[in-house]
């Protein structure tokens, strides 16, 4: 007997297609009269951005060149009509830690430094000259600690009551990074451990006490309540990502690393990796904003599919399977992933048909 044809049908009212993890949660099925299928209505379009901003001294072109390219990295946020928040804080946030400065105001997000701020600290979609002061915000400036605990200085600002409600339980969440020196968060590692009197060997990988990038991404896991294929977060990173890299902006900086731990936070949940030495961070932006949706508009199945029998419709208009301007199948998550010019817009019905493997309902 030829097996049922399925058909999963997703109206997004309000804005483009966000259904992660949590996103099939609230779905609601019914028998087509044909009683070969079942619609599905759910609505998700959240997206929450947090900049971690390298401020130490070496700074402040690599923040210059990634500000002027913002616009690389939000069209496709504000065209598609995502609900986003976006917001900025810098790799020595961890300063508001007890046992390092005690002070509370390193943790909150940045609203710019010295005497240029905008007085908004979480960007949202209404704000109004969003560009502009994101730029503000992001310029942090080259005043801030050398000792660069991006992981640390991230958990801090998310864990801080004064930012509440920038991250939503039902968001996708990413991080995106820009630093010129590795990741080195020691909860006890004294401030300037470059100095022989702190007695702790700057860029000391074998340091007992550093914090390994599996326990934040289980820090992460926790806090998005997610994991795995459907993990709803992602961590990318701006920073340097081999030697040739390492000695060019050492001619230029004097100080600088290979960031190692980036690399390895970026891979492990699906990120994307970007070079500090680019003459333009364009096309690293655009590809970070890219991975960002394709995560963010995965469609979970509720059948596992023949993959070859899927057929995938945005209103009305057939796509084909692409990995540049269509769909994919991810059989890790059960998704159809939506790749570039394919992305669904705000309002857009989404259709997918497939034979399914066996029948469950």
């Amino acid at each position: 007997m030829k097996p049922f044809k399925i058909e999963q049908v997703l109206v997004v009212a309000v804005a483009s297609l966000l259904t992660v993890a949590c996103g099939n949660e609230n779905a609601t099925y019914s028998l087509l009269a044909s009683g070969q299928g079942f619609t599905q209505s759910t609505v998700n379009s959240k997206i929450d951005l947090l900049w971690v901003i390298d401020n130490s001294a070496s700074m402040s072109p690599l923040q210059q060149n990634m500000t002027s390219n913002f616009n690389s990295f939000m069209t496709n946020f504000i065209s598609k009509g995502y609900d986003f928040h976006l917001a900025v804080t810098t790799t020595d946030a961890y300063r508001a830690l007890p046992q390092f400065q005690n002070n509370a105001a390193y943790a909150k997000f940045r609203d710019g430094v010295g005497s240029n701020h905008t007085g908004v600290f979480d960007i949202l979609p209404s704000t109004m000259n969003l560009t502009a002061t994101f730029v503000t915000n992001a310029t942090q400036g080259t005043g801030g600690s050398g000792d660069e605990n991006a992981f640390s200085s991230m958990k801090a600002s998310l864990n801080s009551t004064q930012n509440a409600g920038f991250l939503r339980s039902d968001s996708f969440f990413a991080t995106i990074i820009l630093s010129d020196e590795d990741d080195f968060s020691d909860p006890n590692r004294p401030e300037y451990s470059w100095t022989t009197q702190n007695g702790v060997a700057d860029h000391d990988y074998s340091n007992p006490g550093l914090e390994t990038v599996g326990s934040y991404v289980n820090y992460m896991d926790t806090l998005t309540n997610t994991t795995g294929a459907l993990r709803r977060y992602s961590v990318s990173a701006l920073t340097v990502l081999d030697s040739a890299c390492q000695q060019a902006h050492v001619a230029q900086s004097g100080s600088t690393i290979v960031g190692q731990r980036y690399i390895d936070f970026a891979n492990q949940t699906n990120g994307v990796l970007g070079s500090i030495c680019d003459s333009s961070y364009a096309t690293a932006l655009t590809n970070i904003q890219q991975r960002i949706i394709e995560l963010g508009t995965q469609f979970h199945l509720n059948n596992i599919p023949v993959p070859n029998s899927i057929v995938v419709a945005v209103n009305g208009v057939s796509i084909p399977g692409d990995t540049i301007n269509g769909w994919t199948y991810n059989s890790s998550a059960n998704s159809i992933v939506f790749h570039g010019a394919a992305v669904p817009p705000a309002g857009a019905t989404i259709s997918i048909h497939f034979d399914p493997a066996s029948l469950q309902f």
